[in-house]
């Protein structure tokens, strides 16, 4: 019995090998090399290997307001996004039943319509010759068309929410598939309101699916660079934006290495914290 443990353990391993060296070849490998030229400088044309902190500290101060304008768009994204999603997959579960499925796959078959398509999608109806402003001339409401519909913030996080919505539907719908309906019913029967069989009921068993969809879209939405260039104002450029400007015009990788860091240690943060407070807030009771 022990050697046919061990022989199960050494085939496990031997299986995980390929998975774990594309792992390292592909996300470890950059990821320490720019975590490493991140404390480099960059001169003229050329990078220069000496260990400093400047670059982190040129990150909190002369980009310290971008950054918190791109963590307050990302965390308005990922709040609405998650709460749609949450409401969606609620509706899906427990009301719609048997057109449910239906319902689910129509809208996870938006995924499949192309990132680009969507943004173009919004330009469409929110420019000038839009969907929008055709329909309100139409109807007279105004005489001539509405130049605030589009690159603007809110835009911005129609846009992203948009692209972003299939995505956090599927953890919160896959925890909400292990949820025993009758406990909802009994819950009710026993004289709870609708709002308290949510919070004590369901919100708790799926949350895991909730942080983890409102950890993916913060982290996607705050990572962007396309869609604020493509529907947001110059005003509401994104961290991202810099962060391109660093590694494709300016050529100062050392930099774009060290803004990208910023960034994630500070989506980082924000998401244990938020965890944290979630996890204490809606435990089981």
């Amino acid at each position: 019995m022990k050697t046919k443990g061990q022989n199960r353990i050494f085939v496990t391993i031997l299986l995980l090998v390929p998975a774990l060296l594309v792992f390292m070849g592909l996300f470890v490998a950059p990821l320490s090399l720019f975590l490493v030229e991140s404390f480099w400088k960059a001169t003229l044309f050329r990078v220069v290997p000496a260990f400093s902190g400047v670059n982190y500290i040129k990150v909190y101060t002369d980009y310290r307001d971008v950054l918190c304008r791109t963590l307050m768009i990302g965390l308005s994204v990922a709040m609405i996004t998650t709460a749609l999603a949450f409401f969606f997959s609620y509706a899906v579960r427990f009301v719609l039943k048997r057109s449910g499925e239906i319902v689910l796959l129509i809208a996870l078959m938006t995924m499949f319509g192309g990132y680009l398509v969507k943004i173009y999608s919004w330009r469409t109806i929110l420019g000038l010759d839009g969907i929008l402003n055709s329909a309100l001339l139409a109807s007279g409401l105004i005489s001539q068309p509405l130049e605030i519909l589009l690159f603007n913030r809110g835009a911005l996080i129609v846009a992203l929410t948009h692209y972003l919505l299939p995505l956090a539907i599927l953890p919160i719908y896959g925890a909400m598939r292990n949820i025993d309906s009758t406990t909802i019913s009994a819950a009710r029967d026993l004289g709870a309101g609708w709002w308290q069989a949510l919070r004590d009921i369901v919100l708790p068993q799926v949350l895991s699916g909730t942080l983890a969809s409102f950890a993916m879209v913060f982290l996607l939405s705050t990572g962007d660079y396309v869609t604020p260039a493509m529907v947001g104002s110059p005003g509401d450029a994104m961290f991202g934006n810099f962060i391109q400007a660093q590694f494709g015009l300016r050529m100062n990788t050392p930099m774009g290495s060290a803004m990208s860091f910023s960034l994630i240690a500070s989506c980082v943060a924000i998401l244990v914290l938020i965890g944290g407070i979630a996890r204490r807030t809606l435990q089981p009771r």
